[in-house]
């Protein structure tokens, strides 16, 4: 229902049942992993996107990961000759909805970044050291097929087959952003995201397709009063689940996404992007209202635009709707 969760398991039977010494071998598997990756920057890539849970939830989610390469803050504007290092946080809330009889849920991502390195962008060289508030990122969903909206009493007996759902991400130009610099944490324009997903469960495997478009208004104080123009950016996401027992699932990620060409004062660039990225993913639940996700996804083909590395690790607590 939406990638943020991890809500589409049943309740019945959620909590661990497993003795101390198990929970505290899962809790020093997880320290040693964290060490691992315990640098950041958000990727893409949101297995369980579109899944159902029960109405009235709330989830609190706090991430943290790193990124290497040819990243950038602001995903739509391709850099060339890129040697970045981004430390990336968020801070996320997200309420499960009854949408005329349909499960939905609203969502608020509040990012904080830090970047360090040179990258070139339309011929132009920089490098800079940064920290900042990037841009909120605001987002409605709705299962328009195969998810009713239920309790949690309902939700006990309900099982997965086919889900349609749909969404729409709005962001705002509210991050931190410098019109002298190439390499910001906010990106002062607004962008729009449709998307639609289907998901299907077949036994322990839940296999996930979506389709997406991002649509982009103008910057108008690029580079100190230049305007920089973005065509759409089109992507397709896929993702195999496998769920575990215990309420432990993991998943084989990819994207494919293109598009994006840039112009500066209405003079396009050589910034068309087509580039390919796989990942995987791992969720484990600590117990009734915890858990955390480890997470991993490089580039495999780029064309143009951000190929780079990323490790991250995230927490979530969930609360309410009788649960």
């Amino acid at each position: 229902m939406n990638g943020i969760t991890d809500a589409g398991e049943n309740e019945g039977g959620y909590l661990l049942k497993c003795c101390y010494k198990r929970v505290h071998l899962v809790w020093m598997f997880l320290m040693v992993l964290f060490i691992v990756v315990s640098r950041a920057h958000a990727q893409d890539l949101e297995p369980r996107a579109y899944s159902n849970a029960p109405v009235g939830l709330n989830f609190l989610l706090a991430g943290y990961s790193y990124s290497q390469g040819g990243v950038s803050v602001d995903p739509a504007v391709p850099l060339e000759d890129a040697n970045i290092e981004a430390h990336s946080m968020i801070l996320a809330y997200v309420h499960t909805l009854d949408l005329w009889g349909m499960s939905g849920n609203f969502s608020l991502v509040a990012p904080y970044a830090c970047a360090s390195g040179s990258a070139k962008f339309a011929g132009e060289s920089r490098e800079r050291n940064i920290c900042g508030f990037g841009d909120p990122r605001f987002k409605l969903a709705i299962n328009v097929y195969g998810a009713p909206a239920l309790s949690l009493k309902e939700f006990a007996d309900y099982k997965q087959d086919i889900i349609v759902g749909t969404s729409f991400q709005i962001t705002p130009p509210a991050g931190q952003y410098d019109s002298t610099k190439l390499l910001n944490i906010g990106t002062n324009r607004w962008s729009f995201e449709p998307e639609i997903g289907l998901s299907k469960s077949v036994g322990h495997l839940t296999m996930e397709l979506t389709a997406g478009a991002t649509f982009y208004s103008d910057n108008t104080d690029y580079l100190e009063g230049h305007t920089l123009e973005i065509e759409p950016v089109y992507s397709i996401q896929g993702h195999i689940i496998y769920n575990l027992k215990s309420n432990i699932w993991c998943s084989l990620d990819g994207t494919y996404y293109w598009g994006g060409q840039t112009a500066i004062n209405g003079v396009k660039g050589d910034t068309l992007q087509e580039n390919t990225r796989v990942g995987a993913t791992l969720s484990l639940p600590i117990n009734r209202h915890n858990s955390v996700k480890l997470y991993a996804s490089s580039g495999v083909s780029t064309r143009t635009g951000s190929n780079f590395d990323t490790l991250g690790v995230s927490w979530q607590y969930r609360w309410g709707g009788g649960f």
